[in-house]
C-alpha cells in the first residue's frame, strides 16, 4: 500500500465510524505523524491532500517543514512531543498548534514569548491520564488548574490531548478526557493514534495522530 492508499483508507475509516457513533465531534481531523518520515514521504502525503502532520521534536521538525511550509502556505504543523522551555522561541515560530502544554513553568514561557515575539500557537493540554511517571502531561487532579493559570495568561488554549497507557484499555481514558473537555469548556480533543483512532472517534476526538498506519514502521532517531 502506497501513503495515499494509506490516508485514503484511514480517512474512510473515520467517516465510517463517525456515521455510527452516538455522539462524534463535528469534525474529526486527520494528523499525519511525520517523526522520522524524509522529506519525500511527507511530499507524497502532501500530493494525496494531506495537510496536517505531526512532529515530536522541535529539532527534526525544523530540519523539515520550513521550506515545506514555504512551499505549501495551508499546511499545518503540531508538535505532539514534550516541550522544553529553552526550545519555546523555536516551537513558537514553527508549530502553528503545540499539543504538550503540561505544566505552568511552560505556560509562563509560552506567554513570555507571546508578549516579546506577538506570536503563539494555538494550544492543547496534555493530561497524563494513567499517571504514568515516565510519561509527558499534567496529571488530572492538577489539570485544572493548569488549565486556569492558561486562561489566565490569555494564552490560546483550544483542547486537550491524551496517550493512554500502552497496556489498558483506552476507552476510559478518552472518556475521561471527553468529560473533562466538556467540563471546563474546551471543544477539541487530541486523542487516539494508529491502534485505536477509531475508538477515539466514537468518543468524540477532533484529532486523531497518525503515523505508522500512514507511513509505515519507521527506524526511530537516536535521543537527542
Amino acid at each position: 500500500m502506497t501513503i495515499s492508499q494509506n490516508l485514503t483508507g484511514i480517512l474512510a475509516r473515520i467517516e465510517a465510524v463517525r456515521k455510527t457513533a452516538i455522539a462524534p465531534a463535528p469534525v474529526t481531523r486527520l494528523i499525519a505523524v511525520s517523526k522520522t518520515v524524509p522529506e519525500d514521504g511527507i511530499r507524497e502525503a502532501i500530493a494525496a491532500g494531506q495537510r496536517r502532520f505531526g512532529e515530536n521534536r522541535v529539532q527534526e521538525a525544523q530540519a523539515k517543514f520550513p521550506l515545506l511550509k514555504g512551499q505549501f502556505s495551508d499546511l499545518e504543523l503540531h508538535l505532539i512531543g514534550p516541550l522544553q522551555t529553552n526550545k519555546v522561541k523555536e516551537a513558537a515560530a514553527l508549530f502553528d498548534v503545540i499539543q504538550t502544554l503540561d505544566r505552568a513553568k511552560l505556560a509562563d514561557a509560552l506567554a513570555h514569548e507571546r508578549d516579546k515575539n506577538g506570536k503563539c500557537p494555538r494550544l492543547f493540554l496534555q493530561v497524563n491520564t494513567g499517571e504514568e511517571p515516565q510519561k509527558a502531561g499534567v496529571l488530572p487532579r492538577e489539570a485544572a488548574a493548569l488549565i486556569d493559570h492558561a486562561r489566565k495568561l490569555n494564552l490560546p488554549l483550544d483542547g486537550l490531548m491524551c496517550i493512554p497507557p500502552a497496556d489498558d484499555d483506552a476507552a476510559p481514558h478518552f472518556a475521561f478526557l471527553a468529560k473533562l473537555a466538556r467540563d471546563h469548556g474546551l471543544a477539541n480533543l487530541s486523542m487516539g493514534m494508529s491502534g485505536d483512532f477509531e475508538l477515539a472517534v466514537k468518543f468524540g476526538a477532533t484529532h486523531v495522530r497518525v503515523g505508522t498506519a500512514i507511513f509505515g514502521t519507521r527506524t526511530l532517531l537516536p535521543e537527542a
